[in-house]
């Protein structure tokens, strides 16, 4: 397993040793020893979800004290992920961090608390797998506009799958971070 540190401090990527061979693979997904110097938290909640080639579902953030942590991964398919770095005192303050995440590279990614995060699906039926650091606490659920033109985010796609709740989320202009 290697550890990837990126330019935005916080996020990680996560490269899983895979052992394959003619029957299929194995790979250890999470490992808290293995991590416990660049990763000490603990989960709580682990969330899956099955998605068609373009749904495009984010920015999404939990306020404090309910904000998670995620450890994210793709199962089968593909996605576009992303993560906004939302954290006032942070010297990257609303910029974005993406990366494609697939069944084929099988790469993790963390995304800590202080960070919008969504996905856009690239294939149908992907399975998308995340560890969650708080439980789902939907008072305190909130969401920025994927296509804001302040955080020029490069999605490669005009009419994406998404929820009234996606369709409606605030722009980043006006949105006050608690972070």
């Amino acid at each position: 397993m290697t550890i990837e540190t990126t330019n935005i401090e916080g996020i990680l990527i996560i490269n899983p040793t895979v052992y394959s061979d003619s029957r299929g693979y194995f790979l250890e997904s999470y490992n808290k020893e293995r991590l416990k110097d660049v990763l000490n938290v603990s989960f709580v909640q682990d969330n899956e979800s099955l998605s068609q080639k373009g749904v495009l579902r984010g920015l999404h953030f939990q306020n404090p004290p309910y904000a998670q942590g995620k450890l994210v991964r793709v199962i089968k398919g593909s996605v576009l992920d992303v993560a906004v770095d939302i954290r006032k005192a942070s010297p990257t303050y609303g910029q974005a961090y993406h990366k494609i995440l697939s069944e084929e590279n099988k790469t993790s990614l963390y995304i800590p608390e202080g960070f919008a995060h969504g996905f856009l699906v690239l294939e149908d039926n992907t399975i998308f797998s995340y560890k969650c650091t708080k439980y789902y606490h939907k008072p305190s659920e909130d969401a920025i506009l994927w296509n804001d033109e302040t955080l020029g985010i490069q999605w490669n796609i005009k009419n994406p799958i998404l929820s009234e709740k996606d369709k409606n989320a605030q722009k980043f202009a006006t949105f006050v971070s608690n972070f």
